[in-house]
């Protein structure tokens, strides 16, 4: 065996790892993060696949066991990403109509607490006008920043939860709020925000705004806390309830099994589908981005618009959304399955990660 042939041997188990650590159920930190960069690692693959097929002499039946091997990798990552690609069938589907009183426009955007620069996002908000602003990592400092937005720009609904452990959240809405509470699920410094918003022609709105902590060596060694407070919203949030919005920055990927368990669970809908990645972190590297922010809502919406933003100066894209309420959408847009083997893990992922609160208040309206 030549040096060449075992580099490419190296490479070809270097790039079996992650695909062979994400079919496992482990949630230690390092094995979780290779759900993260699956379009690095297609890419990683089909390089590696080419190196093999030159270094590889294949009169022996390991070398085409280890190539096929890398070849069925490379299909079960396409797999997972395949549904944010152009080539998917769009899961939400486009409005074209002008009625502006049943639109509600959100702009998701994870500040960086040390980010210098909230001028940034105060003229990308007065650019889009969103009528809801969630900001992620936002203390104190922000907060005074960000006053301009009430004074200027008629943010007069806020829930403002200003924090120094990099999990403040601020709520700014232009549509009143109703029932807006804040919530501790797993962690008493970790927030996230429930509550109802009324929408210009009357109809009232659930939402519900997470962040919860990312599995990492700094943060947290595994992905239960995560996975629990994703899976339990999902869990508490039924299948039928209609006029529903999640979004927030979810430090987990939209492919992952997590995310998609909580569509299936909750019945929402991702309007990225079919759509593109819409990669919101990391702005500082061009080639490892994936999308973190999310926003997902019940199948009585359509899409008007969604856009990554333009950098602010933090380590993450805002994220802008316009959706327009149609109870008629129900009848138009496919209904998300459960797997019952799935629904089990969830409810057992939950227990181990032993929350706070033992259910997610739900407000749903009563018209």
């Amino acid at each position: 065996m030549d040096t060449f042939e075992i580099i490419a041997l190296c490479l070809n188990i270097l790039f079996l790892i992650p695909t062979i650590a994400s079919i496992t159920r482990f949630d230690q930190w390092w094995i979780r993060a290779f759900d993260f960069p699956r379009i690095q690692i297609s890419v990683g693959i089909i390089i590696t696949c080419i190196i093999c097929c030159f270094a590889y002499t294949f009169t022996s039946a390991w070398q085409f066991t280890a190539l096929t091997l890398l070849f069925l990798s490379l299909i079960y990552q396409g797999i997972k990403i395949y549904p944010y690609t152009y080539l998917s069938k769009k899961q939400v589907k486009k409005y074209h109509g002008n009625d502006t009183d049943a639109m509600v426009s959100i702009l998701i955007s994870n500040v960086l607490t040390p980010n210098k620069h909230p001028e940034r996002l105060v003229a990308l908000v007065k650019k889009r006008q969103p009528d809801i602003l969630l900001t992620l990592e936002t203390d104190k400092r922000w907060e005074k920043e960000l006053e301009v937005l009430e004074l200027e720009d008629g943010y007069k609904y806020t829930v403002k939860i200003p924090l120094d452990n990099l999990y403040g959240m601020h709520l700014y809405s232009k549509l009143k709020l109703l029932d807006a509470e804040v919530h501790y699920i797993m962690q008493k410094d970790i927030p996230s925000i429930h509550g109802m918003v009324e929408l210009r022609n009357g109809e009232k709105i659930s939402f519900h705004c997470l962040h919860p902590m990312p599995p990492s060596p700094t943060e947290s060694y595994t992905s239960t806390n995560r996975d629990a407070e994703i899976l339990m919203l999902g869990r508490d949030l039924e299948k039928k309830d209609e006029k529903i919005l999640v979004f927030g920055d979810l430090n987990d990927v939209a492919w992952s099994r997590t995310t998609k368990l909580f569509q299936e669970m909750s019945g929402l809908m991702d309007p990225r589908i079919g759509r593109g990645f819409f990669n919101t972190f990391h702005t500082g590297y061009r080639l490892l981005r994936w999308p973190l922010d999310h926003a997902f809502h019940s199948r009585d919406f359509n899409l008007v618009e969604i856009a990554r933003e333009k950098s602010i100066g933090s380590d993450h894209f805002p994220m802008y959304i316009r959706l327009h309420y149609d109870p008629k959408a129900m009848n138009t847009q496919e209904e998300l399955e459960l797997d019952k083997e799935e629904e089990i893990w969830a409810r057992e992922k939950i227990i181990d990660a032993q929350p706070l609160e033992k259910n997610i208040k739900i407000p749903r309206s009563m018209n």
